[in-house]
């Protein structure tokens, strides 16, 4: 990677996105402005369906925006719907493809990245390592557990080795023991690696615990509702006061907002 922290690898601004059914428009993102810079972490929470998946939808580029534009990791200044710097998503089940073995399902992005045929075993091999699967690569998906699932899903999307990684609900799907053992492995690859990451969650504890800035989506159609920047260093304790008087402040912030629509 390369560019300074100091910069935005994403600069979003005024970004909106309607939907048309049926003659009728539902506008569902509007106005929305939001910097991401390099090797942070920022988790997007919100009420359900106020828009954060469609978020990340739009940033993938499997939504197409109405308006807004999007300044990308080079300074370049393009339209919204133009391509980004090099994304991956991790959805909420880990859609592994069942007739592939674990290692054949890492090494899928990288079939349509311009890797060489030989570099795709040896990255696929790396990423299973450092999700801590590596002895796992022959298995079917179906031998694997939900939170093993989902690892093969994380070590699929670094594998293309993207500036940003787009996290929609990953853990939401898992039992609170797995879902915490996930938290700390993120946690520590993105210590590895310095990846820049966007989490979208409805569990507010989990975006205090995780992420360097909060950021709130409210409204209808939905914008920034409000920004909370966590100080605590990692590695962090759950039971952090700080972290906890983070999660009431943000919970006040929905509520509020909430009670305004």
């Amino acid at each position: 990677m390369s560019g300074s922290p100091d910069l935005p690898v994403i600069e979003i601004r005024g970004l909106g996105l309607a939907y048309e059914r049926d003659g009728r428009t539902t506008p569902v993102l509007s106005g929305l402005d939001l910097a991401i810079r390099r090797g942070e972490f920022v988790a997007i929470v919100g009420e359900s369906g106020v828009g954060k998946s469609t978020l990340l939808r739009v940033l993938i580029g499997l939504a197409r925006p109405s308006a807004g534009s999007v300044t990308l990791n080079p300074g370049t200044r393009a339209p919204a719907q133009t391509r980004l710097p090099p994304m991956a998503l991790v959805f909420q089940d880990s859609r592994l493809l069942p007739w592939r073995r674990v290692l054949s399902n890492v090494t899928f992005g990288l079939e349509w990245s311009g890797v060489s045929r030989a570099e795709r075993p040896r990255r696929a091999i790396a990423m299973l390592d450092l999700v801590g699967l590596g002895e796992l690569a022959r298995r079917w998906p179906h031998q694997l557990s939900g939170g093993q699932r989902q690892r093969v899903s994380l070590a699929r999307a670094l594998a293309v080795e993207p500036d940003v990684l787009l996290m929609d609900e990953p853990f939401s799907a898992l039992d609170s023991f797995t879902r915490e053992s996930l938290q700390d492995e993120l946690l520590r690859i993105r210590a590895a690696t310095s990846r820049t990451i966007l989490f979208v969650t409805h569990d507010i504890d989990e975006a205090v615990y995780l992420a360097d800035r909060v950021v709130v989506l409210t409204g209808r159609p939905a914008g920034i509702g409000a920004e909370i920047s966590l100080d605590a260093p990692q590695p962090r304790r759950r039971r952090d006061p700080a972290l906890a008087e983070a999660a009431r402040q943000l919970r006040l912030e929905l509520s509020q907002r909430s009670a305004e629509l």
